[in-house]
């Protein structure tokens, strides 16, 4: 299984529009961040999770020619505003793109794309989606690999995290229930969210990542989704524990 890292930034990227703050001047490469998102490929099959405002930049970026199937975490626009840019992969495949949410991230989609999913009059040059509505702890499958959704808390907002055999992704986490914990045991990779070094109403910030990690015991853990105010890459790579790492765009790890 090969992750590659598309984006790790928050919402707003790194830098943000008009902010001089250091980081944000920052000449360090590790130090830009698109939005977040990962792409797996896993024997033989591409299966992106969320697809936010900087998806076909990163698509051109890694030049990736296939997509099998997009995941969604949640509804919120740094996840999902990329959805219209998955056009070239219906045409070039001539097919619907499998896409898996929840009915409340579904409906969301449906308000924003409304164009997409029209049945009657539809534009010609609008991207096929074939929906795939999941719920939390009901395992499915992309091309007969089986993949685990888990109830993450996005402050009060319930969204998904997504498991794969020994590798699992969290992103936009504040708190896990006991349920999910138990679904995590023996992982040699956790991706996991770390905003900033402040609280946050809704967003892990460093310390509660790293008490997540504590708790979920993966062999290794990269921390994504992260925030100018976390501070610099390299500074913050320095006091983490040897197993713990800030995860940057475009690294690719395998699992």
């Amino acid at each position: 299984m090969k992750i590659y890292f598309l984006g790790t930034g928050t919402s707003q990227g790194i830098p943000v529009i008009g902010n001089k703050h250091p980081v944000c001047l920052s000449t360090n490469l590790k130090d830009k961040r698109l939005r977040s998102s990962i792409l797996i490929e896993w024997k033989g099959s591409k299966i992106l999770i969320d697809c936010g405002p900087d998806f076909r930049q990163q698509m051109l970026r890694i030049d990736n020619d296939s997509l099998d199937a997009i995941l969604f975490t949640h509804e919120h626009a740094d996840h999902t505003a990329g959805l219209d840019d998955i056009r070239p992969y219906c045409f070039m495949e001539s097919k619907a793109m499998p896409v898996f949410a929840q009915n409340r991230v579904v409906e969301s989609l449906k308000r924003r794309f409304d164009y997409i999913f029209e049945t009657t009059n539809r534009y010609p040059g609008a991207p096929s989606i074939e929906i795939h509505e999941i719920e939390a702890y009901s395992d499915f499958t992309v091309d007969n690999k089986t993949i685990k959704p888990l109830l993450v808390n996005h402050g009060s907002l319930p969204i998904l995290g997504y498991r794969f055999k020994d590798f699992a992704y969290l992103t936009d986490v504040k708190t896990l229930n006991e349920a999910t914990y138990e679904q995590l045991h023996n992982l040699d990779v956790l991706v996991i969210n770390a905003l900033r070094i402040q609280e946050h109403p809704t967003h892990n910030n460093l310390d509660e990542a790293l008490e997540h990690i504590r708790k979920i015991k993966p062999k290794k853990a990269y921390l994504t989704h992260i925030g100018f105010q976390l501070g610099f890459h390299d500074e913050i790579q320095a006091t983490l524990p040897e197993n713990v790492f800030l995860a940057y765009d475009n690294l690719t790890i395998e699992i």
